[in-house]
This record gives C-alpha cells, structure tokens and sequence, in this order.
C-alpha cells in the first residue's frame, strides 16, 4: 500500500521533473526562443492534455485511461477507467464533474480513493498562480480525457 508519505514523495519528483529535466526532452522544445543563451518559454506556456496526462495521469490510470497503470497494484482502491466517464454519466461527458475531480480532488465517493493528487494547487504552483493557465491546463485535461472515452 501507498503512504502518505511516498505520495508526497512522488509529488515532489513530479514538480522537480517539471521544473528540471522537460526542457529538452519537451515535444514543445522548438518553439522556445533564446536570447542570450537562455532559453525562453512564451508568455503562458500550457502543455497539451495529452502530455500532462501522461506526465501526471498515466502511471495510475495507465497509459489507454482503463486505471491499470503501472502504480495501480500499490493502491488501496483501483483507479478507475476514464474511457468510460461518458458511458456511466448518460452518454455525455461530464466536463464539470471532471473538472471539479481535477481541480479540487476526488472527495466524491463514487471517483475513489483520497490517494489521487489534487491537480489544482499543483498546476497553481507550476503556473506561479496564474489563474487563466491553471484553468487552460485543467481544461486542456479535460478535451484529452474526452477524446478518449469509448464509443
């Protein structure tokens, strides 16, 4: 089972991998600019949905979104299957539930256990409080997640 504390763990390594080692394994590489020799980022740089979700989604969730990611074995509840998020809301994808779950955390019961990370400080933290980029991340989430719900 998965402590507190090595989830913690693991949030940390993630802000580190962010903050550190993307720069230049980062599929958005080309587009940054130097100057100087430094490298810049655009003025709001948001990644794709896709990639955060196989930055921070995957590992639990696995890399289809069935939930048999390579952590799922360690935790108490198994992570759900987020290709069928539409089927079990009426056929249309909950966007606001998604985005709630994503933003606040799973503290509704039927998403599973409290062991999901709480997205929204974490982008917060990674876009310096930028209130406009936290929400174009959580939306940029949200397309990709809609994308890949079955037919």
């Amino acid at each position: 089972m998965i402590t507190r504390i090595t989830l913690v763990l693991v949030f940390l390594l993630m802000i580190c991998a962010e903050g550190a080692g993307n720069l230049q394994s980062s599929p958005f590489a080309a587009t940054f600019t130097q100057e100087d020799g430094k490298v810049q980022f655009p003025p709001v740089y948001v990644p794709s949905g896709r990639q955060m979700y196989r930055e921070y989604c995957a590992s639990c969730h696995g890399s289809n979104g069935k939930g048999r990611g390579p952590v799922a074995t360690s935790l108490r509840k198994p992570p759900p299957n987020l290709t069928t998020l539409a089927r079990t809301h009426g056929g249309n994808f909950p966007r606001e539930y998604v985005t709630n779950v994503l933003r606040f955390g799973p503290g509704y019961s039927a998403h599973g256990s409290p062991e999901m990370p709480v997205w929204g400080p974490i982008f917060q933290y990674f876009e310096n409080y930028n209130e406009a980029a936290v929400r174009q991340r959580i939306k940029n989430l949200c397309d990709y997640l809609e994308s890949i719900q079955e037919k």
